[in-house]
């Protein structure tokens, strides 16, 4: 049974990414929430830009409550991993601190039903102001990390400041210790991740929908 029209209004969905062409992936992924629900909101590149873009936007009454999903490409930190599989974060780092991520079950449920076949991993998320490359990410790792990202952990920080509300991060591998981005076969990993980024927004409604049922 689908939530009431009064309750969805209640609680809007943000769904956050930094780049161009995330956003691009994400609008070309259909729609199948109720009308007035979801913004997509390109946040621009960096943590320092999500923070302002994020506290700016839940700044208005409308979005105040609203829950939030910081979404895009990351950097895969586990051997193994490999573009277009995905990273369901159980919580996102930054020097601030931790942000735990609501719903991660539901929300890898879905996904599985959204791209059947994909890879999915779950663990911390951890931010960084660079791109992250070699000697680095085994540090990373070495902290229990699972991915990298520049935008996540800022995002939902700055979500929460403003206010509390349901927050949760996904992530699609574009590069993993095996398949850096200087390496060949970048430009394959990248519509491979692309591909998935703009097949999993159904997904974010199906976990959406979920924070919408009444609580036990």
């Amino acid at each position: 049974m689908s939530a009431p029209q009064s309750a969805t209004e209640d609680l809007p969905l943000v769904v956050a990414c930094a780049l161009g062409i995330e956003r691009l992936a994400l609008r070309g992924g259909g729609r199948s929430g109720a009308p007035g629900t979801l913004l997509v909101l390109r946040t621009g590149m960096g943590p320092r830009a999500a923070e302002r873009s994020l506290v700016r936007t839940l700044q208005g009454p409308r979005l105040r409550t609203a829950a939030v999903l910081a979404t895009g490409f990351c950097a895969g930190l586990v051997p193994g991993m490999n573009p277009g599989d995905l990273v369901v974060a159980t919580e996102t780092r930054d020097p601030r601190g931790a942000t735990v991520c609501e719903g991660t079950s539901a929300l890898k449920a879905a996904l599985s039903s959204a791209v059947p076949g994909r890879t999915i991993h779950t663990g911390p998320l951890i931010g960084s102001d660079h791109v992250v490359r070699g000697p680095e990410r085994a540090a990373l790792r070495a902290g229990g990390a699972i991915a990298v990202d520049m935008e996540s952990a800022s995002t939902l920080w700055s979500a929460v400041s403003v206010g509390p509300r349901p927050v949760a991060s996904v992530r699609v591998v574009v590069d993993a210790p095996e398949h850096e981005l200087v390496r060949i076969g970048t430009v394959r990993g990248g519509i491979s991740a692309f591909r998935v980024l703009r097949a999993i927004l159904p997904a974010f409604f199906d976990w959406h929908r979920t924070l919408l049922l009444p609580r036990r």
